[in-house]
């Protein structure tokens, strides 16, 4: 059997208290709040993943900033491991008028509070783990990511 991990980046925007997060639908169509987060294509860096995945998903330019750290995580509802580098970034310009991937309905800004007082409304765990770590944690170098690509 082949194994095949999906690798995917998420990344942490605060900014005066509050989260960026994306509103989504979900694969059963659940609006979900999440992270601007995705998959990794074939071939790119991490951190250029992050960016697109965030101007993609809210419109947002980001600059990325620490590495926060790797998630793992199994969905219970297709049994799919997910190996999610996530980062801190800081907000660099906004397009109103950007086109966002599909199923995503948009770009919102989130307290701590509203996230937690939500987690059945959180496409997974992760949404509130990384924010506690980024909160919570010392954040690593990026130069911790070593990539031969």
């Amino acid at each position: 059997m082949v194994w095949t991990p999906h690798g995917t980046v998420a990344t942490i925007v605060e900014k005066d208290g509050k989260f960026l997060l994306v509103k989504e639908l979900s694969s059963n169509g659940k609006e979900v709040y999440n992270q601007p987060a995705g998959h990794i294509e074939a071939d790119e860096p991490v951190l250029d993943a992050a960016i697109r995945e965030t101007i993609e998903e809210t419109g947002y330019t980001v600059s990325i900033n620490k590495f926060i750290g790797m998630y793992i995580y199994k969905a219970p509802s297709n049994g799919v491991i997910y190996h999610r580098y996530c980062f801190s970034a800081t907000e660099e310009s906004y397009n109103p008028n950007a086109e966002l991937d599909n199923g995503i309905i948009g770009a919102c800004w989130m307290t701590l509070d509203e996230i937690k007082a939500q987690p059945e409304k959180m496409r997974s765990p992760l949404v509130l783990k990384c924010i506690e770590d980024y909160l919570n944690r010392p954040h690593l170098p990026l130069d911790v990511i070593y990539e031969l690509i």
